[in-house]
């Protein structure tokens, strides 16, 4: 097992904490087949996992003990960590327990990935569907891939924000991974008519860049083989820092005027680097990988080939140079964002439920009170403070000030020449240095937000509220 799972499920068994009980007492589900357990069904994530067997077989009939018996299949349970118990422990128990099955070789278990700050739910419709994000975002499959595994949530919790899809796209994919690329066919098209040139003779630099990535096969099988896939994209995404730098370092525009057998071989090499970013990138981006390979006018080079520096020959001749990757913009992110806003409130709508109404009270005690309609003649933001607005109310027999906390619901000038309704007997009080000579009454939305209580018609300043 994978070592952190493993250690979960053997600390939880020598504190002598049991796997979840398998039975349910329910009028549904699938009857315990033991003597004594009448009126009992299997807990759905027991049986449950037999569906992956049941599945295979559906869609295989005639292949599918291949994937689940024959000695030679590499059986990996790839899982969330809320099913750790039940593919670590109870499913390899049952499979044991059947005893022709392969057992699971490695359970990899990820934490949870959140949607911005808050839990994924397909109930509650706070996810990014896959079919809506291929209309908003047409083309632009990988960079969900790409995010979602620099972000995968493969030691902790992590959170999916459009914010960070944006960065990621715009910084990372666009500013390095695309920018080099177009940069090293550009410049070939430009300078050689878009064939790769000849390589001359190395100068240590050349030779301690292509030093740098010869390792690259080797680190990327390594992470992906140990199903560290956040940290192999990296690797591959750091080839494409080499070639950035180098490019940037060696200024073949510059040359140009004056040693094109320099530059021929400056943009061999970084031609070789591109064609090393199409074999790299292919497990995590291969919509963009199938273009690029366009681009340079070759067939999938195949990743045994990563890491060789004579991928590509001295005059072949290369395909249209496109952009691999295109900005997105602050209206696109906030469009999503909007979406997933909209979302929240419509939930919240739908599942409103007023708060519990307060103990009773003596109808004297109500009578105590001495609600009162107001003129509002001026209103400012208190300075300093977020939350106050400061009043100056027609009470009818002299003016008065009211410090309320509305400042976050109205602007001052929206108030100016209402009528509201405020409690005319408190005693005062001191805010933000100000005497507050009542307080307006306000209704509290589901959403939090406030409205002013206003009388249906216009009264004379100091009617009384019966």
């Amino acid at each position: 097992w994978k070592p952190n799972v493993y250690g979960q499920c053997k600390s939880w068994l020598d504190m002598g904490l049991q796997p979840r009980a398998v039975s349910r007492d329910l009028d549904w589900g699938i009857p315990v087949p033991v003597e004594g357990a009448e009126g009992k069904v299997l807990y759905v994530w027991f049986d449950a996992p037999i569906g992956y067997i049941s599945n295979t077989k559906e869609l295989l009939p005639d292949s599918w003990e291949t994937w689940w018996k024959d000695p030679e299949t590499k059986m990996v349970h790839f899982i969330g960590k809320d099913n750790i118990v039940f593919h670590c422990i109870v499913f390899p128990a049952m499979l044991k327990a059947e005893g022709s099955y392969n057992l699971p070789e490695n359970v990899p278990a990820n934490e949870f990935l959140n949607l911005e700050g808050d839990k994924i739910s397909t109930s509650r419709n706070w996810a990014v569907w896959l079919n809506e994000y291929l209309v908003d975002m047409p083309g632009k499959q990988d960079v969900l891939r790409y995010v979602l595994t620099a972000n995968a949530p493969e030691t902790k919790d992590n959170d999916f924000t459009w914010k960070d899809f944006q960065a990621r796209n715009n910084n990372e994919l666009v500013a390095i991974l695309g920018n080099f690329v177009n940069r090293a066919l550009v410049l070939t098209d430009k300078y050689f008519e878009g064939k790769v040139p000849a390589a001359g003779e190395l100068t240590d630099y050349d030779r301690q860049t292509l030093k740098d990535f010869a390792d690259v096969k080797e680190n990327v099988e390594r992470l992906l083989d140990t199903y560290h896939f956040r940290d192999a994209q990296k690797e591959a995404m750091n080839l494409a820092r080499i070639g950035n730098k180098y490019l940037a370092d060696m200024e073949p525009w510059k040359l140009a005027k004056t040693d094109m057998p320099r530059v021929a071989t400056i943009m061999n090499i970084a031609l070789q680097i591109t064609a090393n970013l199409a074999i790299a990138f292919e497990p995590f981006l291969p919509f963009s990988m199938e273009k690029l390979n366009k681009m340079l006018n070759v067939e999938p080079l195949g990743w045994n080939r990563l890491g060789a520096t004579d991928l590509l020959e001295a005059g072949h001749q290369l395909g249209k140079a496109e952009l691999l990757f295109e900005k997105i913009e602050d209206s696109v992110i906030e469009a999503q964002v909007q979406k997933l806003l909209d979302t929240k409130k419509a939930n919240e709508e739908a599942n409103y439920k007023a708060k519990p109404i307060r103990e009773n009270i003596e109808f004297d005690d109500f009578m105590k009170l001495d609600i009162r309609v107001g003129t509002v003649l001026e209103c400012v933001k208190v300075p300093k403070a977020d939350k106050l607005l400061q009043f100056r109310i027609d009470d009818g027999l002299e003016k008065r000030t009211i410090v309320s906390g509305i400042a976050q619901h109205y602007k001052p000038e929206e108030l100016v020449g209402k009528q509201v309704c405020f409690i005319a007997n408190l005693a005062p009080r001191k805010l933000k240095g100000i005497v507050s000579e009542g307080m307006i009454l306000s209704a509290e939305n589901f959403d939090g937000k406030l409205a002013v209580i206003t009388p249906e018609k216009e009264v004379k300043p100091g009617s009384e509220v019966k």
